[in-house]
Formats: C-alpha cells, sequence, structure tokens
C-alpha cells in the first residue's frame, strides 16, 4: 500500500506516466535533499514521485524545448546508461540532432575545437573509403583504417550534426552525466533533463522528475520532447526579438 499525504488529481497525462513507470523513485536513503518536495509517498521502501509536480515540470520542460524549435536550434540528447542508448539515438537521428549514446567523450563541450577535428577526420576517411580511394593502400594499411573509422564512429558518431556548440542539451540521469552537465553549464548551454530521486536538482535548468532508471519511463519522456520539437517545427515562426 502507498503512504501518502494527499490525493492525486488524474490527467491523460499523469495516467499515461503512471502506465510507463515514471512514478517510481529510489529508496528513502538515496534520496538527494532537492527532490524531497516531489516525493508522493511510498511502497515497499521505494519512494513515489508526485507525477502531478512532474506534469508541471514536464511542462516548462517542453515549452522550452518548443522555443528552441521555433527558431531551428540545435539540442544535445545525452544518455549513456543502457535503458537510455535506444531512446536517446532514436530521438537523435528523428531530429537530425547530435546524440550521445555511450560514454561521453570529456572537452565534447569545452574542447569543441578539437572534438569538431576528430569529427571531420571520421567524415574525411569514410568519404574516401565510400568513393574507392582506399585502394591505394596495402590491404594492412586498409585495414588499419577500417579500424581508425571503427573507432572513431564510436565515439564521434552521433554529434557528426553538431557544426556548431548546441544552444541546449537534454540529459538522461544528470547524476551519471555529471561531466556532459558540468561542460554545458561551464559553456553557459541550458540542461533539460529527466532526473530520479538521487539527483541535484540545482544543476539543471529544467529538471523533469521521474523514473529515469527504466526503459519505459524513459523512452515516455525522450517520446515527449521529440513530439514537442517536431510539433512547434510545423507552427508559425516566431519573430526573433
Amino acid at each position: 500500500m502507498i503512504e501518502q499525504t494527499k490525493d492525486i488529481v488524474r490527467t491523460p497525462l499523469i495516467d499515461s506516466m503512471f502506465k510507463a513507470g515514471a512514478h517510481f523513485a529510489y529508496s528513502k536513503s538515496r534520496r538527494h535533499p532537492s527532490t524531497k518536495a516531489f516525493i508522493f509517498g511510498a511502497k515497499n521502501k521505494v519512494e513515489i514521485f508526485d507525477l502531478e509536480k512532474t506534469q508541471t515540470l514536464l511542462a516548462k520542460a517542453l515549452e522550452a524545448v518548443a522555443s528552441l524549435s521555433q527558431f531551428n536550434k540545435q539540442i544535445l540528447f545525452v544518455g549513456g546508461k543502457s535503458e537510455a542508448k535506444d531512446a536517446i539515438k532514436a530521438a537523435g537521428i528523428t531530429l537530425g540532432m547530435p546524440y550521445v549514446a555511450g560514454r561521453w567523450i570529456g572537452g565534447t563541450l569545452t574542447n569543441f575545437d578539437e572534438i569538431k577535428k576528430r569529427v571531420a577526420k571520421l567524415e574525411q576517411l569514410t568519404g574516401e573509403r565510400e568513393r574507392g580511394e582506399l585502394i591505394k593502400y596495402t590491404k594492412k594499411e586498409r585495414l588499419l583504417i577500417d579500424r581508425e573509422i571503427e573507432n572513431l564512429e564510436i565515439m564521434f558518431s552521433g554529434i557528426v550534426p553538431m557544426r556548431e556548440m548546441p544552444k541546449a542539451m537534454f540529459v538522461i540521469d544528470p547524476k551519471r552525466e555529471k561531466i556532459a552537465v558540468q561542460e554545458a553549464v561551464d559553456k553557459g548551454i541550458p540542461v533539460i533533463a529527466l532526473l530520479g530521486s538521487d539527483c541535484d536538482l540545482k544543476e539543471v535548468t529544467f529538471p523533469i522528475v521521474g523514473n529515469d532508471s527504466s526503459l519505459s519511463s524513459i523512452k515516455f519522456f525522450v517520446d515527449e520532447v521529440v513530439k514537442a520539437y517536431k510539433t512547434a517545427k510545423k507552427a508559425p515562426v516566431a519573430t526573433a526579438k
């Protein structure tokens, strides 16, 4: 039975979040103090998020996403944990946005000029291979080049579309992706994040409290961000001030 302090007002969105398992937090012992106000109750020692408050936070985050879309601004999607990789990659590909669905490479934002050189190298070698220009090398040399391409793809293929600094970052679990979040903060890039009860809300610009460790919950919130961006893109373009 859920220990609670109030009745929750159900809406279609809240029902969808419940269905996705977005209400599950962690145990009280793992809770970061900043998330206390967003806890609804507990069940079997697992705390439960107040999804009414999550709904409010999600609305603010999606409003920011829509604003970015109106001006065709780029969002960098980040999520390296196994539960997040597929959703993050799918979001990036769907929107034509850069993504990191694996290990964050230190300096991706704070040493962006050097990262661009590595991406350029990947594009150069890939292009040469596709055009058959590697035939001039020996079999052993081609094998080494193929290995270099493979390594570069693992590290940088997702950020090939990132020709300039992104205007925002969307992160799954900012505690796990603390280096990425810190780099964004250092560069003045707003951070939108799905975060569990063990994260510090104050570290991100637009926090969305919810289950950040299950496939269904992560996919739900990522899909909401993608939908908000695509919907706003179809709307009349606002005039920049």
